[in-house]
């Protein structure tokens, strides 16, 4: 396909461009610094709030990865921050349906549910969290994944376009990954509030194909997180300590995460590659190639 990816330059940017060009899609990128990657066959550079830019960059693409966001709550105007990722995610998905784009898969985040950002400590309703757990939001960046979730809705009853909004927790890979391991390791309470999630980036933009494949219709909203936790502790410990007396609705076995990522594997077939803990032991805390799905 050709597929136009939004914010190619960043962290996950990078790995989409890796996944989807060695399944041969064409790519269009764009970013608010210069995508300098040769194989991509046309690169915008600019501010997705742009409709014009936005228009020009969707021209004859197939499909559309919008992953251009201001990624994290670390803002001295919060207010921009909202209007920002909000703006962005309904010129992109508003332009996909315009052009009669038939699929968006666009990076939500597990920050919806408004536990991450917190800046009040608040515990799950219940445990594994699902996408139908209710919203606590207080901070504006997960309330901007809310948006945008609800302008995938939105865009799909307008337009009829299909699409799969992928809530993400952390992700990482690499030196990335093992600061994130070590500093879970060091200090379990200053994570949980993020319940510990994690995932490999590189588990991240094969979801995202995924979704861009599948035979999926309607507008989903689904969970996307490793199997098991950030944590050495047991999931169990972790609950005990930090969130007790939050309802357990599921066998807590060993690190078992603690989101519900089930209806990404029944509906994208897909189940995250990579662990942290499978394999021969890693001093460096490097990820470890659990298997292929």
């Amino acid at each position: 396909m050709r597929v136009l990816v939004t914010g190619a330059a960043g962290h996950i940017g990078q790995y989409v461009l890796d996944e989807l060009l060695t399944r041969d899609h064409q790519i269009t990128a764009v970013d608010l610094v210069p995508v300098e990657d040769p194989r991509v066959a046309c690169a915008h550079t600019g501010d997705l709030q742009d409709r014009d830019l936005v228009r020009k960059a969707m021209d004859g693409a197939e499909a559309v990865v919008h992953l251009g966001a201001i990624p994290h709550p670390v803002s001295d105007d919060d207010g921009a921050l909202f209007a920002t990722n909000c703006l962005t995610a309904h010129r992109v998905l508003d332009e996909a349906g315009r052009a009669g784009i038939r699929r968006v898969v666009a990076a939500s985040s597990l920050s919806a549910i408004g536990l991450a950002w917190s800046p009040v400590p608040q515990s799950p309703r219940y445990v594994p969290l699902d996408e139908e757990h209710p919203f606590l939001v207080q901070d504006p960046y997960g309330l901007s994944k809310i948006v945008l979730e609800e302008t995938a809705r939105a865009t799909h009853r307008r337009y009829g376009t299909d699409i799969a909004c992928l809530r993400f927790p952390f992700t990482g890979t690499g030196d990335r990954l093992t600061r994130q391991l070590a500093a879970v390791r060091d200090d379990p309470a200053a994570h949980r509030m993020d319940l510990w999630g994690w995932l490999d980036t590189r588990d991240a933009a094969a979801a995202i194909r995924r979704a861009l494949e599948a035979d999926l219709r309607g507008c989903h909203v689904l969970n996307v997180a490793a199997p098991d936790t950030s944590s050495p502790l047991t999931t169990a410990a972790l609950m005990q300590e930090h969130h007790p007396g939050v309802p357990v609705l599921a066998e807590l076995d060993e690190h078992t995460s603690l989101f519900d990522s089930t209806a990404c594997a029944r509906l994208l077939g897909y189940v995250p590659r990579f662990g942290w803990r499978a394999g021969p032991s890693s001093p460096t805390g490097e990820t470890i190639p659990r298997g292929a799905t």
